[in-house]
């Protein structure tokens, strides 16, 4: 008897992956509608959070060319983030 297929074979780190891709693929499509800004708090945090969750799913099942995208595409959401708080605050908006 072989052991569960499919989705019964799924890991916990590969529905945290999953839900991370969402994020991103989410986020993209919101910007193809033109229903958040490139620059925007939305568009930024679900790109932050879908980096997140990718990066605890490689914990599990490592791959380098993945890891680096990741690690790159979370610190450039963290600088576009910044770069918005820094210009609400130096608008007075925080």
């Amino acid at each position: 008897m072989s052991g569960p297929s499919g989705i019964e074979a799924m890991l916990w780190s590969d529905y945290v992956g999953l839900t991370g891709v969402l994020c991103i693929l989410a986020a993209f499509f919101l910007l193809q509608l033109e229903k958040v800004q490139g620059d925007g708090f939305w568009y930024l945090m679900l790109n932050l959070i879908g980096a997140i969750l990718l990066l605890i799913s490689l914990m599990v099942t490592f791959n380098l060319a993945s890891f680096v995208i990741e690690i790159c595409w979370l610190a450039i959401s963290l600088f576009g983030l910044s770069k918005l708080a820094w210009r609400r605050w130096r608008r007075g908006d925080a």
